[in-house]
């Protein structure tokens, strides 16, 4: 029998156009015209845990479905894995900034470069084609293992909570594995000890039942726009940090132990600014680069919206604004609190002449973990042996809502082993992943089975 390294390498270009026939699926759980390709990417997840050996079948949900696969062969007395990833990813655009078409998955470089590659269609077709591999092989598994890969992490993952109520039993886990985030940096394996939690806003300002000519009203009629970039404005103080009465109360401070490990991990902050394209560096002054991504919370306008933004010249005073706005949180901030919060600053701020509508889209908590036990030990192993040096402890400034989720309702040690690398475009144009990721990334996790 070959060994399981001879056999993923045997193996590899099947995967990588298996990998391609996922990839090239638009199942963006955003937008309601891909919806068709949206169940296709949960039926292709499914038929691949069938193919594989594995029970598997479509939940329906009042959104985009679930995808569940389950092995149980090892027995009741045995530990059981959970494996989560998602098969939505987000909306391609601009188009005209892809080098090639996003859903036609292309290799430059050493690169995989296809919407969802990174997130997280590559990462969970890793934990697919482990569970392929090792069936093949040996007939069973040393665990059970149930996978669970949702299509709406995108947009909130509105219905997998209810779905996690409903299923707890069913879903009931030691451990939970999962492969949505990135390494440290190239050939430095990571676990995450920790996750930004996420309220994300639309505030609309309205001043006028219509816009107007700025010749006849100019400097009389309130301005939608003014308004609401003055209040965007008060978001922040000179310092960099958020100026909402009451937004850091409830922000825990990290052990020395935490603060000393990122101090000592191979980063410059010249490395940010190749990587993003920046002219420098902005943020909470007091704290270092990393501690601003991972440790401290944040706030970002993500959109603008008001008045004539085409071709050529159209005075108006505009008489409604739209602006998007999202808050990372870290422990212990509750989304909640945070709706609340930014409620009374805009009613604070908001001059009479202008009405300011809150309305929350997004929201998801902070995690913080324990980076120790067995299930981490195993983790810890399989990256050791896969890419030959023991991972570091890193932190991650995005945020992956059920985390807590999981934690809270099936009461699990959860385990962030991402194999996507920094500067991956991650939501935005060019998105890539390593090529030689998909043979190292199910190297670990066949030896993290076997290290359980």
């Amino acid at each position: 029998m070959p060994s399981v390294s001879d056999l993923t390498r045997a193996e590899l270009e099947r995967f990588r156009n298996e990998l391609f026939e996922f990839l090239s699926i638009p199942s963006v759980s955003a937008r309601s015209e891909f919806q068709d390709d949206t169940r296709k990417a949960a039926s292709w997840v499914v038929e691949t845990l069938l193919s594989s050996g594995l029970e598997a079948q479509l939940f329906e949900t009042p959104g985009h479905p679930i995808a569940l696969g389950e092995w149980r062969g090892a027995g009741p007395e045995a530990p059981t894995l959970l494996v989560y990833g998602h098969y939505d990813v987000q909306p391609p655009e601009p188009l005209e900034r892809w080098t090639s078409p996003p859903f036609e998955p292309a290799i430059r470089n050493g690169r995989i470069y296809a919407r969802g590659a990174a997130d997280n269609k590559g990462q969970l077709f890793l934990h697919l084609k482990a569970l392929e591999l090792l069936l093949a092989r040996d007939g069973e598994l040393p665990v059970n293992v149930v996978l669970l890969a949702e299509g709406e992490e995108e947009v909130g993952s509105t219905n997998l909570r209810p779905f996690l109520e409903a299923h707890g039993d069913r879903l009931r886990a030691d451990a939970v594995v999962i492969s949505d985030s990135a390494m440290f940096g190239p050939g430095l394996p990571s676990l995450l000890f920790s996750l930004r939690g996420l309220s994300y806003f639309e505030l609309r300002a309205r001043t006028a039942r219509t816009d107007l000519h700025s010749g006849m009203y100019g400097g009389a009629a309130p301005n939608a726009a003014t308004a609401l970039a003055r209040l965007l404005a008060s978001l922040h103080d000179a310092e960099g940090r958020v100026a909402i009465r009451g937004f850091y109360d409830d922000v825990v401070e990290w052990d020395e132990e935490t603060l000393r490990g990122i101090r000592e991990l191979p980063f410059r902050e010249g490395s940010l600014l190749e990587e993003t394209g920046a002219r420098g560096l902005v943020g909470e002054k007091g704290y270092s680069v990393l501690e601003r991504l991972w440790l401290r919370p944040s706030a970002d306008v993500n959109g603008i919206l008001s008045g004539y933004v085409e071709e050529g010249a159209k005075t108006v005073i505009p008489a409604e604004a739209m602006a998007k706005v999202s808050f990372r949180l870290v422990p212990d901030q509750d989304p909640d609190e945070i709706a609340r919060l930014l409620s009374e600053h805009v009613e604070r701020i908001a001059p009479p002449e202008v009405e300011v509508e809150v309305r929350e889209l997004h929201r998801g908590r902070p995690w913080r973990a324990r980076p120790e036990g067995p299930y981490f030990e195993a983790a810890r192993a399989a990256l050791r042996s896969a890419f030959g040096r023991d991972p570091v402890l890193v932190g991650e400034g995005a945020s992956i809502p059920v985390v807590a989720d999981f934690e809270r309702h099936l009461g699990a040690q959860v385990l962030l082993v991402g194999f996507a690398l920094p500067g991956a475009n991650m939501h935005a144009p060019d998105e890539w992943f390593p090529l030689d990721h998909i043979e190292k990334g199910i190297l670990t996790l066949l030896n993290f089975y076997s290290a359980l």
